[in-house]
């Protein structure tokens, strides 16, 4: 997606460690209309996969997966990181470890979100090592639903996440493949 690797190359800041900082337009302040022709993106790749919920994690990819869901004309749900006073009972809940935080997280799905008739469509910010995708795939299964892919608004194909879920066999489509971040500079693939 050009528009998306313009705003990467023009905002974008790589940090020690293969970071990428996006936060004026992806993960802090959200360009809206970026996130809408994101959304259209999706929906394109996605909409012949029989998409009934699209799927993520609390908080960055809400934007990407609210404006997925609506040319699809699907519910949007997420995974909750933080306990809540009325999320309580009759959970889905699987660890997952974020590479950016360095940190794991219980994340919780009401049972009444997801059932074993949905195709679910995963949207992510970030793709780098998997484990958000992994978990919310383990989340879907635990439900009886079923995969319909992953949508990535941004893979660094440097590390080891999209092996890991063609390994498992999920359809993966990224809008924007890092190469490299060496040098402080972006290189896509």
């Amino acid at each position: 997606m050009e528009l998306l690797k313009q705003k990467i190359m023009q905002e974008g800041i790589v940090l020690d460690g293969g970071v990428l900082k996006v936060d004026t337009f992806l993960n802090h302040q959200v360009d809206a209309e970026l996130m809408l022709a994101i959304g259209k993106a999706f929906a394109e790749l996605f909409r012949e996969s029989g998409v009934t919920k699209i799927m993520t994690i609390e908080s960055s990819g809400i934007a990407p997966a609210v404006l997925t869901a609506l040319p699809l004309a699907v519910p949007m749900v997420f995974g909750r990181k933080r306990k809540s006073l009325t999320l309580r009972d009759d959970l889905y809940t699987e660890k997952v470890y974020s590479f950016t935080k360095q940190e794991e997280s219980e994340v919780t799905i009401s049972r009444k979100f997801l059932a074993p008739n949905d195709r679910v469509l995963i949207i992510d910010d970030f793709l780098a090592h998997g484990e958000a995708a992994l978990g919310m795939a383990r989340i879907v299964r635990q439900a009886g639903a079923e995969v319909a892919g992953i949508g990535i608004v941004i893979e660094k194909s440097f590390q080891t996440g999209r092996g890991k879920l063609l390994e498992q066999g999920f359809r993966v489509e990224s809008l924007a493949r890092i190469a490299s971040l060496e040098g402080g500079k972006v290189e896509f693939v």
